[in-house]
């Protein structure tokens, strides 16, 4: 291959340069001496909710509204030399949708000439929304521990230690799986407390990026930077109530540090202040895996987890709280029975069957939604039927059926280890009842392998915990996550 041509190592340059630009996570927008878009990165086309082909070649002013208050910053730079660092602008699209963002914006001069000007933004339009969505849940806190459909010793076995933990204000951690209910104790936990009267202010540590959920949940100071205003955070605005922080584990490191401190000190400092400001809230937060995995993983602080789990609840699984299933499905019937106008009285038998044999891996959330996917199939019938479920529950519940046809008969090629799978399991899923991800499935045999240790060891914990390796405060964790009563000896 021959030596490229100048004009070919510029377009490889140029093509470099779009790369990098558009891997970026802010946004990078550039115009010319003439206020014409000439770069436009993806990231900014995300932000701005454009397509780079309606931005780029045309006017700023020609895309994008600007309020009389605040002026673009971009066209500042570009006709006043400014240089700007984290100013919060807000203005709005061709489309008329509202956008914000913290900019950097920077001239670009060439003999002491401005050619063209530099505008790097990140989002926070969303911080915005979230703020609102906060204020409005502050309002709608409506569950209590009424409103927890149950009566398997595993779920009321928590609603009993929930109450327990009402009376007081120590901070609550709440681990389950995704659709077990974690907020519905949140707000009940709140609901019977002292603090019922205060606010109830729920945050997912998910839903930001880390340099934003700090200003969120701490506050801001004015002057903090360009264009910050006075601005509470949640915490002081949980004052008397009860703040949850959904999903944790989520949240960096260095903001756990800080978190930490909140719980110790019981005091918080906003972005740019210099003095703390003392709160007044419980703090309930919840995460959807083992915590000690997550600290394994570095997702989640040791020190953090034992201040947050003063009290911990394990919300059990549906696939662990089956004879629930079906209060659960009448239940259901019930709410979409008013909210459809209909009259469904009844569940065919084959359906509850399949039902209790299906593993539920998105627990009673999967539950609800297959129960009004069913009811939007169904015209003047009164009962559920399998032809009424929605096509890709059908076909679960059906290959669970044909699994069960093809299972050996009771005594065939029985194996004498107490762990290894029954006759009856399918090949490739040693624990039929549990979902077959590789997760799950350790997690059902560990929790046997527990119980058959200790039992081996007379109920004596320590030394179970010393034949499993791990050590006595490891042990009666997993015990208190699986549910395993035992009367145990020391």
């Amino acid at each position: 291959m021959g030596a490229l041509s100048e004009k070919e190592k510029l377009e490889q340059k140029i093509k470099i340069y779009e790369f990098i630009l558009n891997r970026l996570n802010e946004g990078i927008h550039v115009i010319d001496e003439d206020g014409i878009s000439i770069i436009y990165n993806e990231k900014m086309s995300e932000i701005e909710a454009m397509n780079k082909e309606t931005v780029l070649g045309k006017r700023l002013l020609d895309i994008f509204t600007f309020t009389e208050e605040q002026e673009s910053t971009l066209l500042r730079a570009l006709h006043q030399g400014e240089t700007t660092q984290n100013v919060k602008q807000t203005y709005f699209n061709a489309k008329g949708k509202q956008i914000t963002t913290i900019n950097n914006t920077f001239p670009i001069t060439e003999n002491g000439r401005t050619i063209a000007a530099l505008e790097v933004a990140n989002d926070i339009t969303r911080v915005e929304h979230m703020l609102r969505e906060n204020f409005l849940k502050e309002k709608d806190t409506r569950y209590v521990f009424e409103n927890i459909i149950g009566e398997s010793e595993a779920i009321q076995e928590v609603i009993e230690v929930a109450r327990r933990a009402a009376r007081t204000s120590s901070s609550v951690l709440i681990v389950g799986e995704t659709g077990t209910g974690k907020e519905l104790f949140a707000q009940s936990l709140h609901n019977d407390s002292a603090r019922a009267s205060g606010p109830f202010i729920s945050q997912n540590c998910a839903a930001l990026p880390k340099h934003l959920i700090e200003g969120l949940l701490f506050g801001t100071r004015r002057g903090a930077f360009t264009g910050a205003i006075e601005r509470p955070g949640l915490f002081e605005q949980a004052r008397g109530g009860t703040i949850l922080l959904d999903e944790i584990n989520s949240m960096s490191p260095p903001l756990q540090a800080k978190l930490l401190r909140a719980l110790q000190e019981k005091k918080i400092r906003r972005i740019g202040d210099t003095k703390d400001t003392e709160i007044d809230v419980r703090i309930i937060a919840t995460m959807n895996e083992d915590p000690i995995d997550a600290i394994a993983g570095n997702r989640l602080r040791k020190d953090l987890y034992y201040r947050l789990g003063v009290v911990t609840l394990f919300i059990p699984p549906l696939r662990d709280r089956k004879q629930d299933i079906e209060i659960l499905t009448r239940h259901f019937i019930q709410k979409y029975n008013r909210l459809f106008d209909m009259n469904v009285e009844r569940v065919h038998p084959e359906v509850l069957q399949a039902f209790q044999e299906y593993g539920w891996p998105g627990n009673v959330r999967e539950l609800e939604h297959a129960i009004e996917g069913t009811m939007n199939f169904i015209t003047d019938e009164h009962e559920i039927t399998m032809e009424h479920l929605p096509h890709h529950i059908r076909r679960k519940l059906l290959h669970i059926t044909r699994e069960d046809t093809a299972r050996p008969e009771p005594g065939e090629h029985m194996s004498t280890h107490p762990l290894a799978p029954k006759p009856a399991d399918h090949p490739h899923n040693i624990f039929p009842d549990v979902p077959s991800d590789l997760k799950s499935q350790l997690a059902a045999f560990e929790k046997k392998y527990i119980r058959a240790v200790i039992q081996k060891n007379n109920n004596n914990i320590s030394r179970a915990a010393k034949e499993l390796g791990i050590s006595r405060q490891s042990l009666q964790y997993r015990m208190r996550k699986y549910g395993m009563g035992f009367t145990l000896r020391d």
